[in-house]
């Protein structure tokens, strides 16, 4: 015997096909193993017919493979693993023979032997003979050639043919198609930063070549750099200052105004409306101040109440509790600013006695220009919380009448508080509407309108004004003033021997609250004029706005901004009536057009002489002449509820009154009150 093959060196394996063995496996598991006691078969149990193999190759035919005879036991016979062999592709044997060698370790040493030896020669591709199998084994039409072996490869997303798959599953092919895959992507990284760069350049070319259209166009979707802005703001302002000489010619002085309005509102948080309608009060530069002080908020000042202690005595007591302060200003004798406290001003022991008030520097102007007497009935329409109402009383000495009118009655209760503790005495408080004062009482030496108004002077105190104030505000607001206007001149008493004075004030800047206000009351009442106000400080008022002109006295008003004096926004002007008010229409007083007793249309003389005067009334007048019958009834009602409270009974206590009277009276009470 010679040597066996298995003893011959060998060279290197052919490489192995991962995809044939991945679909043997799943075809091996598909198919029931048949195990047997003690081993395993290492092929199917399945009847396989013995398939003839011709095919033509050089003009000769080939009837079939050669059986191998080398490993033939001594009695001639054929082992049984060879014959079964031969019925299966090579690369089957393979796979079957490896997983038989893990998964039956039962085997005996010689079958084992044997197997191994088999799946060697199987594994060159050669049989027994020592004879290579020829290619066309795999190509003949033996049934035993299973199609599927090659045509159930792995296959990728990206896979165009088998070919490439195959070559996909090697390690070199892999590290390249990483490579390629990274270099793609770097590519269409590349395409799209170029892209996004074409696509900026020509959305830069559209909006204009101009920094400022940029920022605006994306203002809305992004947070505005507020640094960048205000330095815009301010480049902005110097070019208005200045504009024929630093302007760009291709830009019209409307485009910076319009850009500089934008850019206030975004910084400072105005709407449009009230931003543009405060600019045209100023200059560029003068407005600019005005925002950016309503940003910062006004001192904190007490007015001393002179009723029950002096300044100095005040600032004395206070310095000794650690508060810093210093007098408010040469225009005020009571002022006191604050600069720092160590206690709550609202709380100190001098507060809770009331010798002092906290009230805003702003809030003297119209009490100074008012300047009440001593003895003198003085009306403030809308008095609450009582800060010009106590300091009317304090210049009066608690002398006099102060009549204290606030038509809202919870801000009333403020009012009633303020003067019991600062401890006024001779004000009468009541709540109703201003405009009804000519046909409830007049004859006023000097009546105080503060009127209500948008605010926009106290824009540091409410931030919410900047935004909640429209057009509408603005046409509702100056109709309510010029009523109220009109009620306070019709309220005073031309022919008072020290008075005769109408104060009108507001904390707003506008001037459709202010002048046009003055202006309408000077058109409807002739009998009144403008008169200085005798404040030593202030703006004069607007003699002319935007085409528009008013009286040439209109200058002795007086206007006060928070970036020139530091205080709050404020307007005062100050008139006198010299003659009887005109007769009237109601319609002119009343907002309703209505009043109790007169009907619509009705003329009437607003103008009413002091409580007490000798008046003569005529028979035939409606307001003349009283029903003393009916009053008696009314007077007999109000007694009885009166005892009805007190809890007596009525008729007994009238039965006795009428036992002890005289024979009117019991005749008086007897009458039935129903």
């Amino acid at each position: 015997m010679g040597v066996g093959r298995r003893m011959k060196k060998q060279g290197p394996p052919p490489r192995l096909d991962e995809s044939k063995i991945s679909a043997l496996k799943k075809r091996k598991a598909s198919e029931p193993e048949n195990v047997a006691t003690g081993k395993r078969r290492k092929t199917d149990e399945r009847q396989r017919p013995n398939a003839t193999v011709s095919k033509q190759e050089n003009g000769t035919a080939k009837s079939g493979l050669k059986r191998s005879t080398k490993g033939s036991l001594g009695n001639g016979s054929t082992p049984r693993v060879a014959k079964d062999q031969a019925a299966v592709t090579p690369t089957e044997q393979l796979i079957l023979s490896k997983d038989s060698s893990e998964d039956d370790a039962s085997l005996s040493g010689a079958e084992r032997s044997d197997e191994d030896e088999i799946a060697d020669d199987l594994e060159d591709g050669i049989p027994e003979d020592g004879e290579a199998l020829q290619d066309d084994f795999l190509e003949s039409g033996s049934s035993v050639y299973d199609s599927d072996a090659q045509q159930q490869t792995a296959r990728f997303s990206d896979d165009e043919d088998g070919s490439d798959a195959e070559e996909k599953l090697t390690a070199a092919n892999i590290e390249g198609l990483s490579r390629k895959l990274e270099s793609a992507q770097d590519e269409e990284a590349r395409q799209a930063a170029q892209e996004l760069q074409d696509t900026t350049l020509q959305t830069n070319i559209a909006s204009g070549q101009d920094d400022l259209a940029n920022t605006q166009a994306t203002a809305s979707r992004l947070a505005p750099d507020l640094q960048l802005l205000r330095a815009r703001i301010t480049e902005t302002i110097r070019i208005l200052d200045n504009f024929s000489t630093l302007r760009d010619p291709a830009r019209s002085r409307s485009s910076y105004t319009s850009q500089l309005l934008d850019d206030i509102c975004i910084y400072y948080g105005y709407s449009p409306f009230l931003a543009e309608k405060l600019f045209s009060l100023f200059t560029p530069g003068e407005a600019f101040a005005f925002f950016e002080s309503n940003e910062t908020p006004r001192p904190l000042v007490i007015r001393t109440n002179t009723l029950r202690t002096s300044r100095r005595a005040l600032a004395q007591a206070l310095i000794n509790r650690g508060v810093t302060l210093e007098p408010v200003g040469k225009w005020s004798k009571v002022g006191l600013q604050i600069f720092e406290s160590q206690v709550p001003l609202g709380a100190t022991p001098e507060y809770l006695v009331g010798h002092y008030i906290l009230q805003a520097a702003s809030s003297f102007l119209p009490v100074i220009a008012l300047a009440p007497q001593e003895n003198e009935r003085i009306l403030e329409m809308a008095a609450a919380p009582g800060g010009k109402s106590t300091y009317i009383a304090a210049l009066m000495k608690n002398t006099g009448i102060l009549f204290a009118n606030d038509p809202s009655r919870p801000r009333a209760k403020a009012l009633i508080g303020n003067i019991h503790r600062l401890g006024v005495r001779n004000t009468i408080i009541s709540s109703q509407d201003a405009r009804s004062f000519p046909t409830i009482i007049g004859g006023f030496d000097r009546v105080l309108l503060d009127a209500p108004c948008s605010g926009t002077g106290v824009i540091a105190k409410d931030p919410s004004i900047k935004t909640n104030k429209n057009e509408k505000d603005f046409l509702a607001l100056p109709h309510l003033q010029k009523q109220l206007l009109l009620a306070a001149i019709d309220s005073v008493d031309h022919a008072s021997r020290t008075g005769g004075y109408v104060v009108y004030s507001t904390c707003s800047v506008c001037v459709e609250e202010n002048e046009q206000v003055v202006q309408y009351a000077l058109s409807r009442r002739p009998n009144v004029k403008i008169v200085e106000t005798g404040l030593t400080f202030g703006v004069e008022g607007f003699r002319k706005f935007r085409g528009r002109k008013f009286d040439e006295r209109m200058g002795w008003t007086r206007r006060f901004y928070p970036h020139k004096y530091n205080v709050d926004g404020f307007f005062v002007a100050k008139l006198r009536k010299v003659g009887p008010s005109p007769a009237v229409k109601v319609g002119e007083i009343h907002g309703n057009g209505k009043a109790d007793g007169v009907r619509e249309g009705e003329e009437v003389d607003v103008d009413k002489t002091p409580v007490g005067g000798n008046v003569d009334v005529e028979q035939g007048d409606d307001f003349g002449g009283f029903d003393e019958e009916e009053d008696e009834r009314i007077m007999e009602r109000a007694r009885r509820q009166r005892l009805r409270r007190k809890g007596i009974n009525p008729k007994a206590a009238m039965r006795t009154a009428t036992m002890n009277g005289d024979g009117d009276l019991r005749k008086a009470n007897t009458t039935r009150v129903k």
